[in-house]
């Protein structure tokens, strides 16, 4: 006698198992965002243990989506992906979603590539992280033709991208306003570059806490690459200067940590003779000596509100305006200290 093949796992085995209604099934499969966590888990759990998953693959295909979202970003090195990543992942998993991963390298015939995803039907959406449109290097796809964009971590200059970050101007003013607050009357920006728009809204918000403070300050602001070698650079730059500032607020903790060595290799003590300010919080910050004073930013918050808001798109094509700007918090450990000098 030839055994019977088993037989296909169907719509109503992942009802009774999971203990819900078939259209309950079929909500989740199709709008998942519209169906309780609770419920949606045990409907996932079902569809997973029956096997019935290949049939909602197919259900999917017919109603040409794919299930899979695109992360694309310059690199998978930088220091704040892994975090965000986390958060896009819980929040891609819980509404029955894969991610694919692109690192561009900032490379215009990679983007070309990770962009033929998207015109054959292969993603769903696009988390942008690399701060432009992959269009800049795919002239034959109108933006128009494109599936639903979400910028995060860095916005792309145009109004019709969505964007989900850190408010970086408001963090920034803080970073200042607390060097400030301990006397510091003359306090560099150490920047990302001159083309950065997330190290220009952190230079706004540092002139903002300079603006609002209550003796006339000097706009510091020495140009960078962003990077560690970059922060060392221009503290050799400052001191060929007649005057030096006694505190730095640097575009990201790279930044300040060169700005460290470079100023402890000069025999100076920090925070004793200067005080240093960070951004992001990664995970060197709290290792080196002194332990960095830095702004943390929400990484898997701000990723899974990214994913959110991203599926939210995709399945019912919600206006692409809603941005949103989440909080970054001042962590103070020991690298800055009151100016000694007032």
């Amino acid at each position: 006698m030839k055994n019977q093949p088993p037989r296909q796992a169907t719509i109503e085995d992942v009802a009774k198992l999971a203990g819900v209604s078939i259209a309950t099934v079929s909500r989740t499969i199709r709008n998942p965002e519209k169906v309780a966590e609770s419920t949606r888990k045990k409907v996932t759990a079902a569809i997973a243990r029956t096997g019935y998953t290949a049939n909602a693959m197919a259900q999917n295909l017919r109603m040409r989506r794919s299930q899979m979202v695109l992360v694309l970003t310059n690199s998978i090195a930088e220091p704040n992906f892994a975090g965000m990543l986390i958060g896009m992942e819980k929040a891609a998993n819980e509404r029955g979603y894969g991610v694919l991963i692109g690192s561009t390298e900032g490379d215009i015939p990679i983007e070309e590539k990770y962009m033929g995803f998207l015109s054959t039907g292969m993603v769903d959406g696009l988390l942008l992280m690399t701060g432009h449109l992959p269009v800049a290097g795919w002239p034959k796809m109108p933006l128009a033709s494109l599936p639903p964009v979400v910028a995060v971590g860095r916005p792309v200059e145009k109004e019709d991208v969505c964007y989900i970050g850190v408010d970086d101007v408001t963090a920034a003013k803080v970073a200042t306003e607390y060097l400030v607050s301990l006397g510091h009357k003359d306090v560099a920006y150490v920047s990302g570059g001159t083309h950065d728009i997330l190290s220009d809204l952190r230079h706004e918000g540092y002139q903002r806490g300079l603006k609002e403070a209550s003796v006339p300050l000097k706009d510091w602001r020495i140009e960078t690459d962003g990077t560690s070698e970059g922060g060392r650079s221009a503290v050799e730059r400052l001191f060929i200067k007649d005057t030096l500032p006694t505190a730095f607020f640097c575009f990201n903790d790279n930044t300040a940590i060169g700005v460290i060595s470079a100023l402890q290799l000069r025999g100076y003590n920090v925070p004793r003779d200067f005080s240093v300010v960070g951004f992001d919080d990664i995970a060197f910050s709290k290792n080196i000596n002194p332990a960095l004073t830095t702004i943390r930013q929400p990484r898997a918050r701000i990723g899974e509100e990214a994913m959110k808001q991203l599926l939210a798109l995709v399945a019912d094509g919600l206006s692409p305006h809603k941005n949103l700007l989440l909080h970054g918090d001042l962590m103070v450990r020991e690298s800055c200290a009151p100016n000694s000098s007032r």
